[in-house]
């Protein structure tokens, strides 16, 4: 059992501990960097219906451009493809081994493009985290906007390639970067 004293200690510690969060959460929502869930009903697709809000509104932030997580023939398929192999993978390609609707659809796409082969990746951030060491090397320059999606900084940071950032949406900066590097192996 915890003393009187003990319980009062506490209670004081945690109501000045609640006072220095409240302010700091004052602080974040003063600055309007406070984050706000966003209750989406339906379908993700170019536009959206937000809870709340009484018309749609365009979607810019999902990586679903154009919309086609909704389109009919979309849907049917991963209807298929869940009847035919359930919800899911149980884990990495490399682990528990590759669907062959995946090693389809990779064939597919080398075929496509004149390759021998293809793989999919499982999220953008995979992808970006690995195509910057494959297609640089030492003697290469990577210039990329400080702003970039994290997945992009940590793809061309794994590089071997020479890094250098410039001022988010900053022209003047790219160009000076270029000119100071022009020539540089």
């Amino acid at each position: 059992m915890l003393s009187r004293t003990a319980i009062r200690c506490y209670s004081k510690a945690n109501s000045g501990l609640r006072a220095i969060l409240n302010k700091e959460l004052e602080g974040i929502k003063a600055a309007g960097t406070y984050k706000n869930e966003r209750v989406i009903i339906g379908p993700q697709g170019v536009t959206v219906k937000v809870q709340g809000q009484d018309k749609p509104v365009i979607n810019f932030c999902a990586n679903n451009y154009l919309g086609l997580s909704s389109h009919p023939e979309v849907i049917k398929a991963g209807q298929e493809a869940l009847s035919s192999h359930g919800a899911g993978l149980s884990s990495v390609r490399f682990i528990c081994g590759t669907q062959d609707m995946h090693k389809l659809l990779e064939s597919k796409i080398a075929k496509f493009h004149g390759m021998e082969d293809a793989i999919l990746y499982a999220a953008c951030f995979d992808a970006n985290g690995g195509i910057f060491e494959q297609l640089t090397n030492p003697d290469d320059l990577i210039i990329s906007d400080e702003l970039n999606h994290a997945s992009i900084i940590d793809g061309i940071r794994l590089s071997k390639a020479k890094k250098l950032r410039y001022t988010h949406m900053d022209m003047g900066d790219l160009e000076q970067k270029l000119k100071d590097n022009q020539g540089e192996p």
